[in-house]
């Protein structure tokens, strides 16, 4: 009887052990992801298509976009691992990127981490799909960063394989609403109100970046842990 209390106080800890990394995970992602913030981009580059043209765009951004960062979530761990970085070394590398991120998106500066518009001129007849909406806004280095990060914490690869995936998902399909209505969204909120929730996103994203920067500290021993 008390071995089955036990056990089934073990269970419920790590059932919300692992809840509330889901959480952390798909909020990190949808905030560097930032939905809301690639319908400027989308109108700016697609406004000028017709509503069949602008939704088949959309479906194969998203897409191309699901793909790159699926290789990314089931071969990260084992690439860290190819080149010997350590896991505490890849998480402060990209929580110095997310700062850096988060300064972007603070202060309304262009996201150079993300898209170019040198290259957006250079490519924008091949294919706005895959350059700028997929590689780099969606799928951009950010991004990658983040799936990286968790994928080489210490949690098993085939519990951090799904979350990731899940939370990948879900934060696809808000992509996919916020650009299918971006013209509604723009609209309703106008740009203003698109800045003002971005900063907003900058601001959680600041602090998560200072997170990270703290646990790849403990992990790589230079601070203590609380």
């Amino acid at each position: 009887m008390a071995t089955t209390a036990l056990a089934r106080v073990f269970a419920e800890a790590y059932t919300f052990s692992m809840l509330e990394l889901f959480l952390k995970i798909f909020l990190t992602i949808l905030v560097v992801m930032d939905p809301l913030g690639a319908v400027p981009l989308f109108i700016s580059v697609a406004g000028g298509l017709d509503e069949a043209t602008k939704r088949a765009t959309i479906r194969k951004a998203i897409l191309i976009s699901f793909v790159v960062m699926t290789v990314f979530i089931l071969a990260g761990r084992f690439v860290l691992g190819f080149f010997g970085i350590s896991p505490g070394a890849f998480s402060v590398a990209g929580g110095v990127l997310f700062f850096l991120i988060s300064i972007e998106m603070l202060f309304g500066q262009p996201k150079h981490s993300r898209s170019s518009s040198q290259e957006e001129e250079a490519d924008y007849a091949k294919s706005i799909a895959v350059f700028p909406l997929a590689i780099p806004y969606i799928s951009g280095p950010g991004l990658i960063t983040t799936i990286m990060v968790f994928a080489a914490g210490p949690t098993p690869y085939v519990e951090t394989t799904l979350m990731l995936l899940a939370s990948i998902l879900l934060c696809l399909a808000a992509m996919f609403a916020s650009l299918s209505a971006s013209s509604l969204i723009l609209r309703v909120l106008g740009k203003t109100g698109v800045s003002v929730i971005e900063r907003i996103m900058g601001l959680l994203l600041s602090g998560l970046s200072v997170q990270f920067i703290y646990d790849g500290l403990v992990r790589l021993g230079i601070v203590g842990g609380s």
